[in-house]
């Protein structure tokens, strides 16, 4: 009984302290929750069953919305309005369109009043895609049956501040900024039809609001490959494994796992500057823990730990659903004429603006001296 109380006394005590510091206790820390009534099942090799079809696609954003405040999970009203807006919008926004409706205005017509930002964002009615082509997620996320607000599961549902005097390293998503086109190196991963344009393959996996925020699990004795439909990635975690010692930074970073009772345990390392996380990349840490939980839910937890950027680690959860289907391929680069386009474009505009420079004036050839012209 004491030394009960002695380990409770002790949670209590540092459940305070992280309280003090505005940091909630890691999801991870905590075991997952599986249904009372389910059963892991176990494949041939006696792993925990993860293989199948999943889906992460979600109204619930990776960081908390800034009015919310410290407010883990929403109210009944909050979901229903959240759900009832988006099943809105997928009504207004699949009516059949008039073929003899006349041609939309220069850039586009604008899209319902309450469209999501992002959509707006992807490229209007005109010029983005229709919402028949999209899977941005219809449901707030559950967890454990909660309606969460946030990815994240800090206090406040947003990545901490960086400790002091940290530095960022140059970690950004954009070799050369979005107005940056000088070569095919400064465009984004996503543009490049290297990897999706959000967070979908490389750790922590995250929705990107748009499509194909699906994935195909399978496992073997040695290694579990994630396949991603964004841009038809596969991650392959290699088994009870070392971290490689190259220096080199493959995309999705370098991930070994092992197996902890029902969950599958992945450290990542290694990750390049081009997939870095809220600006950590070269001694980024991500450890994420994949736990079937119930027949049709895969609950997802992560952990990023950078010491040079942050005080602690911390982290968020979200739980895939299976997806009713299969995954495709998805042909990115074909027909892609867009990207050679662009960098065609930015040429033609410095050529055209160094036709336009003025052009020096030549320096005036020196007059002969009157003693040379005398001789």
């Amino acid at each position: 009984m004491t030394m009960k109380r002695s380990a409770m006394t002790s949670a209590l005590l540092m459940g305070a302290v992280l309280a003090a510091w505005g940091v909630q206790v890691p999801a991870q820390a905590a075991k997952a929750k599986v249904d009372a009534a389910y059963v892991v099942p176990h494949n041939a090799l006696g792993q925990p069953d993860l293989e199948g079809y999943w889906s992460n696609a979600t109204l619930t954003p990776e960081s908390r919305a800034g009015g919310l405040g410290d407010q883990l999970v929403f109210t009944p009203e909050q979901v229903a309005k959240l759900e009832g807006a988006a099943q809105h919008e997928k009504e207004v926004l699949n009516k059949p369109l008039d073929p003899n409706a006349p041609p939309p205005s220069v850039g586009g017509d604008k899209l319902p009043e309450g469209t999501r930002p992002e959509f707006i964002a992807g490229g209007g009615a005109t010029g983005g895609y229709n919402y028949g082509w999209l899977d941005p997620g219809m449901y707030v996320m559950r967890v454990h049956g909660e309606p969460r607000t946030s990815i994240i599961t800090t206090t406040n549902g947003r990545a901490p501040p960086f400790k002091a005097g940290a530095n960022m390293g140059g970690g950004r998503r954009y070799a050369g900024g979005l107005g940056s086109f000088d070569n095919v190196e400064s465009r984004s991963l996503g543009e490049r039809c290297i990897s999706s344009f959000g967070r979908n393959a490389e750790p922590p996996m995250l929705a990107n609001g748009f499509y194909n925020n699906d994935y195909q699990i399978v496992q073997s004795k040695n290694a579990i490959a994630i396949f991603v439909e964004m841009v038809h990635d596969v991650r392959i975690v290699r088994l009870n494994g070392t971290h490689r010692t190259d220096g080199v930074r493959p995309y999705m970073g370098d991930s070994i796992g092992h197996w902890d009772g029902n969950t599958l345990v992945v450290e990542t390392t290694n990750l390049p500057q081009s997939e870095a996380y809220h600006g950590a990349w070269k001694n980024l840490t991500v450890t994420e823990r994949f736990t079937r939980v119930g027949k049709d839910r895969l609950l997802y937890q992560f952990t990023v730990d950078d010491p040079t950027l942050w005080d602690r680690p911390w982290g968020g959860e979200y739980e895939f659903s299976t997806l009713k289907g299969i995954i495709y391929e998805y042909a990115c680069h074909e027909g892609n004429y867009a990207l050679p386009d662009m960098l065609a474009g930015a040429r033609a505009d410095e050529a055209k603006a160094a036709a336009a420079a003025p052009k020096p004036v030549a320096a005036a050839a020196p007059a002969k001296s009157t003693l040379t012209a005398s001789r």
